[in-house]
């Protein structure tokens, strides 16, 4: 691997590129030739880096310099001064603030935050995402050559078993396992399929991960499709994804180029190709059977289950539905060692877990962290802690289909098995941090408000539930409530989790009962006392 004297990244967000961060990134490159650096420095593009008062940004290692916004103009002088000359270019320099972390290598370099282990986020904002040969010079492909060249299907299965990793969407089921339903399926042809429709609110990651190492997904997946016997993949893109698609479109291609796509993948006789599929925006298509009618060309609705799309999933054969941050830890744990990856996290929940944390915390962003780690600690190391005057009130997990967690719960081990004891979800990998500013009421009349538009209304639990749940919510935040109004959402709660037909309805009553677990009494200060005790309702008494 060559080595460089200096690392210069270029933001290239959708804002950034809208700003010239294109142009000022071929105006480092000519600058860079023509002073005759360029055996010495390495001139990169990266994703969103968080700041956006700044961009676009150039970031600078090994000192890791700061500089924004940046113009072509500007660019002569930044290179000469401190790539030829080696001083920092002090009128150029960004604002002294912390970046958010969105990728999440800058904390990693200052060595600052000892819990920090990268995995999925080891070469998000390390690597240009649109070259191929970087992605390979930082170990790219070679958990496939291993794979391809040393492993049987079923070594490849039992590693993945071995390693103990659970799916990052949400539910947390053993990979392995189904990896595992899925090679044992009778059919003529088997598919994969990664899930990046990404729809819960709140939750980027799987976009940052696409778009800092898309080669990442493409290396899991073709190695999923040995394991399990399929022949051909698709991604299942969110429609507003447009630079993850572009992105994703360009690996596939490179892949092609280079003969890690397509037949005769190294020579092995395995044959394998990768579509992508973009999406038009609808939540329900982020649950597994809408998203294979949607790939069909048939309406985004779900399923009937049994079957199961591991034996009945895409065109009716046996079909392989991963998300995208379970995908990107199959190449780590093919290269290293299922021991390696459960020497991280927790016994029964091994690995990290990538959050985008959003709120009253003074750092936001993306962030990978040990499955394990509590509440508490998330918010003092990874966000800082909480803004000045506020004091932590409760944190939403998951978008709008994860739990609210109360201040009580906050050291509370953030892995599958301890939430689920403890009776609330991890969720996908969003987390709002909020205040005592936060009304409990309104947050759950906000997340009933979503569910009830992107219902897709199949079934009347759903359908029905929904909207009289969002009814009564605004009703009790008018002032206008009743005790009664208590007893149907819980009802309401309870038959929307046990009698919907798909994950959406099944998850639309999580806020319902974790509020009247939790938070009932400011519910019923609400009814009694016509007083939001956190000032945000519109009622009579309000503070």
């Amino acid at each position: 691997m060559k080595t460089y004297r200096s690392l210069v990244l270029v933001s290239s967000d959708a804002r950034s590129l809208e700003l010239g961060a294109q142009q000022v990134f071929q105006k480092i490159q000519q600058e860079v030739n023509r002073l005759g650096l360029d055996e010495e420095v390495s001139v990169s593009m990266v994703g969103d880096v968080g700041r956006h008062d700044a961009i676009p940004m150039v970031i600078v290692y090994p000192e890791a310099a700061i500089y924004g916004p940046v113009k072509v103009e500007d660019v002569p002088f930044l290179v000469e001064e401190h790539l030829y000359k080696g001083r920092i270019a002090a009128g150029l320099q960004a604002s002294q603030r912390e970046l958010s972390g969105r990728i999440a290598w800058i904390s990693a370099r200052k060595g600052t935050l000892p819990a920090e282990k990268r995995v999925v986020l080891e070469r998000a904002g390390v690597i240009d995402p649109d070259n191929i040969e970087d992605y390979i010079l930082h170990d790219g492909y070679q958990a496939l050559g291993k794979t391809l060249s040393e492993m049987k299907p079923e070594d490849v299965l039992d590693i993945i078993k071995k390693s103990g990793l659970q799916g990052r969407g949400g539910a947390g089921f053993p990979t392995g396992m189904k990896w595992s339903f899925v090679a044992k399926a009778p059919g003529k042809k088997k598919y994969v399929v990664c899930n990046a429709d990404e729809s819960e609110p709140g939750t980027f990651k799987d976009r940052l991960i696409i778009e800092g190492d898309p080669h990442s997904i493409l290396e899991a997946m073709i190695i999923a499709g040995y394991a399990v016997g399929a022949t051909e993949g698709y991604i299942y893109v969110r429609g507003e994804y447009a630079l993850a698609q572009t992105r994703l479109r360009n690996a596939i291609q490179q892949a092609k180029e280079f003969g890690f796509l397509g037949n005769n993948i190294f020579d092995s006789g395995f044959d394998f190709d990768i579509h992508i599929h973009s999406g038009a925006g609808a939540y329900i298509c982020g649950e597994e059977t809408a998203l294979l009618e949607s790939i069909e060309g048939k309406r985004g609705e779900p399923r009937i289950r049994p079957p199961y799309p591991t034996t009945s999933g895409l065109w009716g054969m046996p079909t392989l539905v991963n998300n995208v941050e379970t995908l990107a830890n199959v190449p780590a744990i093919i290269q290293h060692g299922a021991e390696w990856y459960r020497s991280i996290g927790t016994p029964s929940s091994p690995g990290t877990k990538v959050y985008t944390i959003l709120g009253n915390v003074n750092v936001t962003g993306l962030i990978e962290v040990p499955m394990g780690i509590t509440l508490r600690e998330v918010i003092a190391i990874y966000g800082k802690g909480m803004k000045e005057g506020s004091s932590f009130k409760l944190a939403q997990t998951g978008g709008s289909s994860g739990s609210i967690i109360p201040a009580s719960l906050q050291d509370t081990p953030m892995d599958f098995d301890s939430f689920t004891k403890t009776g609330v979800a991890l969720g996908s990998g969003a987390l709002l941090i909020c205040d005592e500013e936060t009304c409990v009421v309104d947050l759950a009349k906000v997340l009933l408000q979503f569910f009830r538009v992107e219902s897709c209304g199949k079934c009347n639990p759903c359908r029905i539930g929904t909207e009289r749940s969002y009814t009564i919510l605004d009703s009790i935040s008018q002032g206008t409530g009743t005790l009664k109004d208590l007893e149907d959402l819980k009802m309401l709660s309870d038959k929307m989790t046990t009698l919907s037909n798909c994950g959406l309805g099944q998850t639309a009553g999580t806020p319902l009962r974790d509020v009247m677990n939790y938070f009932r009494a400011e519910v019923e200060a609400h009814i009694r006392l016509k007083v939001c005790p956190a000032g945000v309702c519109p009622m009579s008494g309000r503070h």
